[in-house]
């Protein structure tokens, strides 16, 4: 009774620190986003340390230690924050560890998904690394993007199997097909907003809905703007492709949100009648509008700092909106123990 009581009350701790590891996810990714929006992503040239040290230095000491990267004290810092953020993050990626497996022998326990979820965050902190090191290469730039939204993913869907765990469900959630491609379809948007982003393609058209006053730009050169195997090497600070290379990253990122609105109603009609996922699917096409409006109010005030870190809010609020309405769209088929953990800790107290 003692044992099942302690095990109880450790699901219900890491259920609780994985929903405050989907809060703090989305604050580090949305500190990431204004790290690179104020040019800081090279703010210390060097890693996991600042010109050698574990905290920003003075100009003396940076000057010693890296004479070509002149110190900017504040850039370095919003860099540093950043990576002390991320830091944390990961200390709580690996308390989920170490509780999964003092938990492994409890049924229904997402002990696969917590070790995924530590996996992903080192895989992050390694992009992160060579973020600085290969000196924003694109790629690199987009595929920690990509990663900082995986991470969010894997808390929010481990803080939800938890909170099954602890009430006794022993299966797992699975959504219909229909959702999995809509979620890729938000990755892939997600991605072009990265590689968007990376190679500073965010004003390559301008207005909007046309692109340069033109609905079809003439000059959109797909082959450079999608050229994956770029060199290796060059510093990408403020980007290295032409004009035409950067209008077609952009009108692509507004094609992927047009496909990924389609995406959206699609669901949305077809499930409409299933009342557990209603409100979530109605919400998921409000911040769907949101997200595509900043969007918008981004292109036509021309890039301001608040509106392009809303823009990441809103896509991580959209992504968690997504997998919210995939959890409820398979709540099917689950199996309840008539006596769920829940009750045998308040058992003891009868």
């Amino acid at each position: 009774m003692m044992e099942a009581s302690k095990n109880a009350r450790r699901i219900r701790l890491a259920a609780n620190l994985a929903g405050f590891g989907v809060l703090f996810t989305l604050l580090v990714v949305l500190v990431g986003a204004g790290t690179r929006l104020v040019d800081a992503g090279l703010g210390c040239p060097d890693w996991p340390g600042c010109y050698g040290t574990l905290v920003v230095p003075d100009g003396d000491r940076a000057a010693a230690f890296a004479p070509e990267a002149p110190l900017d004290s504040f850039k370095a810092w919003v860099e540093m924050v950043h990576r002390y953020l991320a830091t944390a993050l990961g200390l709580m990626a690996l308390i989920l560890a170490w509780v999964a497996f003092k938990s492994r022998k409890n049924p229904g326990y997402p002990v696969g998904l917590s070790f995924l979820l530590l996996f992903a965050v080192c895989v992050q902190g390694a992009f992160g690394a060579w973020t600085v090191t290969l000196k924003l290469w694109p790629q690199v730039v987009t595929l920690h993007l990509l990663g900082g939204f995986t991470v969010l993913a894997l808390f929010f869907w481990l803080q939800r199997r938890l909170q099954a765990c602890a009430r006794g469900e022993q299966e797992a959630r699975r959504p219909p097909l229909l959702w999995w491609l809509v979620l890729l379809l938000l990755a892939g948007q997600v991605a072009l907003g990265g590689w968007t982003s990376s190679n500073y393609a965010g004003l390559a058209c301008g207005g909007f809905p046309t692109c340069n006053q033109q609905w079809w730009p003439e000059q959109l050169d797909f082959t450079e703007g999608f050229h994956v195997t770029q060199e290796v090497g060059p510093n990408y600070l403020h980007g290295q492709l032409h004009a035409p290379a950067r209008t077609a990253i952009h009108w692509t990122h507004r094609v992927g949100a047009l496909a990924l609105g389609v995406g959206l109603m699609f669901l949305f009609f077809l499930y409409l009648r299933q009342q557990r996922a209603k409100p979530w699917l109605q919400l998921l096409l409000v911040s769907y509008g949101v997200q595509a409006g900043l969007g918008v109010a981004t292109v036509i005030w021309l890039l301001p700092l608040t509106l392009a870190i809303l823009h990441t809010a809103g896509a991580a609020l959209l992504l968690l909106t997504l997998l919210m309405t995939g959890w409820q769209l398979g709540f099917s088929g689950l199996k309840v123990p008539k006596v769920t953990l829940t009750e045998v800790d308040n058992a003891q107290f009868q």
